[in-house]
Order: structure tokens, then sequence, then C-alpha cells
């Protein structure tokens, strides 16, 4: 998974803006809010071929703030 979320991927479960990208075995992807993503994390662990978190873009204060 190369490419880095955007403003324009959102959360599966409510709508918000996704942090977290789940590539699951079966060939699907998920997207997750950081809030969605903790809640359902533990699950998918056995059931994604791959986990892209950037959470840690939340804590970031470097960055452009329009691009978030």
């Amino acid at each position: 998974m190369a490419h880095r979320l955007s403003a324009a991927d959102r959360c599966d479960r409510c709508g918000a803006r996704a942090y977290i990208r789940a590539r699951l075995h079966s060939g699907g992807e998920l997207y997750f809010c950081a809030h969605h993503g903790r809640q359902h994390l533990p699950r998918l662990a056995h059931q994604a071929a791959e986990i892209h978190d950037e959470t840690d873009r939340l804590a970031d204060t470097s960055g452009d703030i329009a691009e978030r």
C-alpha cells in the first residue's frame, strides 16, 4: 500500500476521515478513523494481510493543515 491516505478516504463505520486502511486476505479493503480503528484493530489483525496506520499524523503539527 504505497499511497498515503487523503481527506477523500472515509471511515467505513462512521464516515469520518480515515487514518487506517486494512487490506483483507479475501482481497477487500476497510477504512477506519482513528477511533474505530482502535476499536477494530485487534480483530482485524487476524483477518488482514496488511494494515496501514497513519494515526500518527493526528499528532503531527509540522504538515500542512489544509491537507488534513
